[in-house]
């Protein structure tokens, strides 16, 4: 209901701009607006890619403690089975080679059949633009290493008839002077693009994705800057 979103919106603290801290947390922001909602559901999809980004970094060894927002410890840790929708069919057509795009792959496909089930036009945009975003930085990356620039990109049939022209966004990152360089060149795209999607003040459920999905980043830069930190902490040391 109109009325319900309305305060839901106006109950949230006003969030600043990239780079500043979040005023809220995801698992705040689900009990707040109802976890087994259809804003619940829809926000706990978007939340859930960071997720998989924890447990990317965590498989990595990039950092020791986490705290998911849909997934469990277990889970993030490797240590319990995901999710069956985000186990690849030995029979889905993919043209994916890493497992770890598989992964997403699923994830993506997941995401847009929420979105289709809510009906919800941004999700189904967002999940464009990800997957758009991402096999483009896939394919300069396999480009650069000389391989095929097929077998590592994901479930492009999600990226829309029209999909977006990513190059001076890949221009960018391929010239950033470090990985850390790169992401935050990511973040920044991807904050750009809420921005021209955030259907402000129509009160709307597209709304409040926009906000949940700024939340999303504004966690995922302090992060950077929290490695960034760590990085300079230990430079110092040598």
């Amino acid at each position: 209901m109109r009325i319900e979103r309305y305060y839901y919106l106006t109950a949230l603290p006003a969030l600043g701009e990239l780079g500043s801290e979040p005023p809220i947390g995801y698992a705040e922001l689900l009990e707040q607006v109802g976890a087994d909602s259809p804003w619940g559901a829809l926000a706990g999809t978007l939340f859930l890619s960071d997720d998989l980004l924890l447990r990317e970094a965590f498989l990595a060894g990039e950092v020791d403690e986490v705290d998911p927002a849909v997934l469990t410890v277990q889970q993030v840790r490797n240590a319990a089975p995901l999710p069956s929708f985000l186990v690849a069919s030995e029979t889905a057509e993919t043209a994916a080679t890493v497992e770890a795009d598989s992964l997403w792959e699923a994830y993506y496909r997941h995401a847009a059949s929420v979105a289709r089930r809510f009906r919800n036009t941004f999700l189904l945009a967002w999940v464009a633009f990800e997957v758009g975003l991402r096999n483009a930085l896939a394919a300069a990356r396999a480009k650069r290493l000389g391989l095929e620039e097929a077998g590592y990109v994901v479930a492009g049939d999600l990226a829309g008839e029209s999909p977006e022209d990513f190059s001076a966004t890949v221009s960018e990152w391929t010239s950033a002077a470090t990985p850390l360089d790169g992401l935050r060149v990511v973040l920044r795209a991807r904050w750009a693009w809420i921005a021209r999607h955030d259907a402000w003040f129509s009160f709307s459920e597209d709304e409040l994705l926009a906000y949940a999905a700024r939340l999303m980043l504004l966690d995922q830069w302090r992060r950077t800057t929290r490695d960034a930190k760590a990085a300079a902490g230990e430079a110092a040391q040598l």
